[in-house]
C-alpha cells in the first residue's frame, strides 16, 4: 500500500511536469522537470521556430517529397533537434522533416529542445 502512494505521487509529478511542459500552445517550460537541462520531446508549432539557414541550404524534392509521404502514412518517426535560447526556438537540422510538415500544411512539428546559450547560438551559426 504504500508503494502504491509512493508511485501515485511519482506519477503525479511526472503528469505535472508534463502538462507544464505543454502549456503556451504547445511552446513548454523546457528543462524544468526531473531531468532539468537535459532534452524534451515537445510538439512545436513550425512558425515558433527560426531557420537562420533555412536560405543558404536546397533540401532535396525527391527526398521532401518521400518524408510527407510517410509522415501522412505513419507521422514523423524522428524529432528534429532544435535549440532553445532566451526563450527562442532555433532549428538547424531536419531541414527536410520540417519542409515536410510545411508543405502538408501540418501546424506542429516535433522537437527534441536542448537548452543552450548564445554562445552555443554562434558556434551554429558559423
Amino acid at each position: 500500500m504504500i508503494f502504491d502512494m509512493a508511485l501515485k505521487v511519482e506519477m503525479s509529478g511526472i503528469v505535472n511536469w508534463f502538462v507544464e511542459c505543454c502549456k503556451c500552445n504547445g511552446v513548454g517550460n523546457v528543462g524544468s522537470g526531473p531531468q532539468q537541462g537535459g532534452p524534451v520531446i515537445l510538439e512545436l508549432p513550425l512558425d515558433k521556430i527560426r531557420r537562420p539557414l533555412m536560405r543558404t541550404r536546397a533540401n532535396d524534392p525527391h527526398k521532401v517529397k518521400q518524408l510527407m509521404d510517410s509522415i501522412a502514412e505513419i507521422g514523423l518517426q524522428v524529432p528534429i533537434d532544435v535549440l532553445l535560447v532566451d526563450g527562442e526556438y532555433y532549428g538547424f537540422s531536419g531541414c527536410h522533416r520540417y519542409e515536410a510538415h510545411q508543405r502538408l500544411g501540418l501546424p506542429t512539428i516535433r522537437c527534441k529542445v536542448r537548452r543552450g546559450t548564445k554562445e552555443t547560438l554562434r558556434h551554429h551559426l558559423r
